[in-house]
């Protein structure tokens, strides 16, 4: 299954970090947070992948011609940032008519995307995408979805002041093709994928629990709980899935 990988944006919560440096880059143990995406889902069997740039799209460039992976990784530059939801719009033949996987990768995530995927297999009928969810100690700052007893998504409140709960958005999503054809057919202007496209498929998106670990790093203190996640039980919770 292939694999875009957002990673262009600005980073500005994350300041004065990312002055320097690209968010997707941050380091875990001197391992950039990209390497640490594109591990883990190598290991389940996922790629090639499409990484975009924007921000710094040097360093970006430079990280991934040394990596191990600079055979499985197309760079995709946007002069002017397109959005979430229009650089899928702009690269939805990557895909190639196929399910593939819509990543935003300036989050830490430790999961087993095999599970992931066959629950995605295995969804109700009626859904054309699966979303990985997580339970969130900042409800404020994420958005939180309201979940039918089956797990498809009822309701969806992006970064709300109310309280709907701490069931989180991860905005990792496995994408069907045939919820790519209506995004090319119905959504070619969209700009943002969590407000301007997931809101139309209320009833029609499953839902897979994280049960290892997510986490949105968008300020320094999250982040620097990241990393210490990292460093107690990466290598334990990450490794167990490699073949």
């Amino acid at each position: 299954m292939r694999a875009i990988l957002l990673a262009a944006g600005l980073g500005t919560r994350l300041r004065p970090i990312t002055n320097t440096i690209q968010k997707c880059l941050v380091e875990y143990d001197k391992r950039p947070l990209l390497d640490i995406w594109l591990y883990q889902l190598s290991i389940h069997g996922i790629g090639p992948f499409l990484v975009n740039t924007h921000y710094m799209p040097k360093q970006v460039e430079k990280y991934v011609k040394a990596s191990d992976y600079t055979d499985k990784v197309t760079l995709s530059y946007e002069g002017k940032l397109l959005g979430t939801a229009g650089t899928l719009v702009s690269n939805m033949d990557f895909f190639q008519n196929n399910d593939g996987m819509l990543i935003h990768a300036d989050n830490y995530c430790i999961s087993d995307f095999s599970e992931f995927i066959q629950a995605h297999k295995d969804r109700p009928k009626e859904c054309l995408m699966t979303m990985m969810t997580f339970k969130t100690d900042a409800p404020s700052s994420c958005g939180i979805v309201r979940l039918d007893d089956k797990g498809v998504v009822l309701d969806f409140f992006e970064k709300s002041d109310s309280t709907h709960g701490n069931i989180a958005n991860g905005a990792v999503y496995i994408l069907s093709g045939d919820f790519m054809e209506i995004i090319k057919s119905d959504f070619n202007n969209a700009f943002d994928f969590s407000v301007d496209i997931l809101p139309y498929f209320m009833g029609r998106i499953y839902t897979y629990y994280n049960k290892v670990y997510h986490r949105d790093i968008g300020t320094v203190e999250s982040y620097n709980l990241s990393k210490k996640y990292h460093k107690n039980t990466f290598k334990k919770q990450a490794n167990r899935y490699e073949k």
